[in-house]
């Protein structure tokens, strides 16, 4: 993986990563929505495992169309009933913009003005219409289904304290995510991790003085590289694995089911990789580097120190720290790829909106992945071992879904 730098200013990009070597500004039908929805997710101000959810029940619905046109995989759901001669581009199209426009009504005209530009390139007659009809009942489905996921349940976390003691009073993030419906899994504790090592161990004293020593807001020992990664991989979310996606889809030369497929599965696994991650992070309530460095004097390990005055390079997010959220969401999101076409793919590069005027480069999937594991290592916010159990829970994850979820029709 190399980096360099890019002369033109990235700033004019939305909320996202997009990929350098990507599509023209119309590739496919599926594709576009993907980027249409990627875009949304980051304009609603969703967080990442709300995005994950909106993007799975969006490409559901488009796989379920098409499939029920031409099916060659079994459904996920069930095959709906298509006319014949109904459109793929219209049925994928409408499907695509009704999920969306139920999600993000704010955003409403964007995505009717996506839907007209995708059906002009349509030719008129009866298959248009089927088609659209098929897309709108492929979105009423899946959203019905979606509809008491437990999305929307109400924060029910207990603060620690004692009584009488104050405490911080922020919430914490996605603390009732793991009561979520999986989409492929049948609970969201099925493949829960492990609990981290005892703090007596040599393992922890190596995590902590590393990160402690590389992870430093000010003082570290990153090299200009190591910083460059670590402002990098501050953007989280969909934008930072959907590119890769779309590049394996476009590299693949895969058709349009095909494709749909592809971003369908790719969905259902990065969904349910968030519901498995806060179900993790909850159960084992592990400390962030922040709180263990300036308590290093608690942790009974004689290999560690306090640093009363020690902070992250960059905030820390606002949930337990084992396992790696971003490190789980790239490992299942790669994991998908490299269950179907290995860990190599053509050369990919990746901008971030959070390090303008930089792109990463990758060949292998897992380069991208450990990139990632080192990135939080080096913003101070994560552990190497949450890392490498976030990137292999994600995997996990993965392998169950492409397994499972969406087979070829013997």
């Amino acid at each position: 993986m190399t980096a360099v730098r890019n002369p033109v200013s990235l700033s004019v990009l939305a909320c996202a990563a997009w990929l350098v070597c990507g599509p023209p500004a119309h590739a496919d039908v599926v594709t576009d929505w993907n980027e249409t929805a990627v875009t949304a997710v980051y304009a609603a101000g969703l967080s990442p495992d709300l995005q994950s959810r909106a993007m799975a029940i969006m490409h559901i619905a488009i796989f379920e169309a098409l499939n029920s046109i031409a099916p060659r995989y079994a459904p996920y759901r069930a095959k709906l009933p298509a006319q014949p001669g109904a459109l793929p581009d219209a049925a994928a199209a409408a499907a695509g913009h009704d999920v969306l426009v139920k999600l993000f009504p704010a955003q409403a005209k964007d995505f009717d003005a996506a839907l007209q530009a995708a059906l002009a390139r349509v030719p008129e007659g009866a298959g248009k219409a089927s088609g659209v009809r098929l897309g709108e009942q492929a979105a009423a489905a899946i959203l019905a289904e979606r509809e008491q996921d437990g999305a929307t349940a109400p924060i029910t976390y207990r603060p620690y304290t004692t009584p009488g003691k104050y405490v911080p009073t922020v919430f914490p993030a996605s603390s009732t995510w793991n009561a979520v419906k999986p989409f492929c899994l049948k609970s969201g504790d099925l493949f829960r991790p492990p609990a981290p090592y005892a703090l007596t161990s040599a393992q922890w004293a190596a995590d902590y003085n590393e990160v402690k020593r590389m992870g430093a807001k000010t003082g570290s020992a990153r090299t200009p590289e190591q910083t460059e990664i670590a402002q990098f991989w501050q953007l989280i979310g969909a934008a930072t694995y959907n590119p890769v996606t779309r590049h394996a889809a476009k590299a693949k030369n895969l058709d349009l089911l095909d494709t749909a497929r592809l971003f369908a599965l790719s969905s259902i696994a990065t969904a349910d990789t968030a519901i498995v991650i806060f179900d993790a992070k909850y159960a084992h309530n592990f400390w962030r580097p922040v709180t263990a460095i300036r308590n290093g004097d608690i942790d009974g390990n004689d290999a560690t120190t306090l640093d009363a005055n020690w902070e992250p390079m960059i905030t820390t997010p606002m949930h337990p720290e084992y396992p790696c959220a971003h490190c789980t969401f790239q490992g299942a999101a790669a994991g998908v790829l490299q269950e179907m076409y290995g860990d190599t793919l053509p050369r990919f590069t990746l901008t971030s909106t959070a390090a303008p005027g930089v792109i990463r480069s990758y060949e292998r999937l897992s380069d991208y992945v450990d990139e990632v594991i080192n990135a939080r290592i080096y913003e101070g916010v994560h552990y190497r071992t949450s890392g490498l159990v976030g990137a292999a829970l994600g995997r996990r994850v993965a392998q169950e879904v492409v397994k499972h979820e969406l087979q070829p029709l013997q």
